[in-house]
């Protein structure tokens, strides 16, 4: 049987520098770089978007253990008007940081991570106003080698 993306990946160290990487990244890109060194965001930020990734692709439930279900991660970034650009470089700091981070170089890992982000980043994205709520209670989204599992709340959101 196939590890999941998460076994592959390296585990909880594999996230934890592949979001140190990303927020690095973020931080040094012109565009991004305010989102990214808001004074309020929270002091562990990088360490629950380790989480996050890692329970979206298959790690163990440590985010929506301690921070939330899926809606509570779409709510804190609703809401922000048109974002296009900024989703468009936050993928490709996503990628990118995947290098940084020394994730393994495998064709198809990294194509199920690029595949996980734009899906991720269009569907934050797709939130742009407060007039347009964010469902309550949507549950983690899971991706696997190819694509959303079986039963994922993001199948219904594709």
């Amino acid at each position: 049987m196939r590890p999941t993306l998460y076994e592959f990946a390296g585990g909880k160290p594999a996230f934890l520098a592949l979001a140190r990487a990303h927020h690095e990244r973020c931080l040094a890109d012109p565009e991004l770089n305010h989102p990214f060194s808001h004074p309020d965001q929270h002091p562990q930020h990088v360490e629950r978007l380790a989480a996050y990734w890692a329970e979206v692709m298959g790690g163990p439930p440590e985010y929506s253990g301690k921070c939330g279900d899926h809606s509570a991660m779409l709510v804190m970034h609703a809401g922000n008007g048109d974002m296009s650009d900024l989703g468009r470089r936050f993928v490709e700091c996503f990628v990118a940081a995947a290098d940084d981070a020394r994730l393994p170089q495998d064709p198809e890992f990294r194509a199920a991570l690029r595949d996980y982000m734009e899906w991720a980043v269009a569907e934050v994205l797709s939130y742009p106003t407060d007039d347009i709520p964010v469902p309550s209670r949507l549950p983690m989204p899971r991706w696997s080698w190819h694509g959303p599992e079986a039963g994922s709340s993001v199948e219904s959101l594709l």
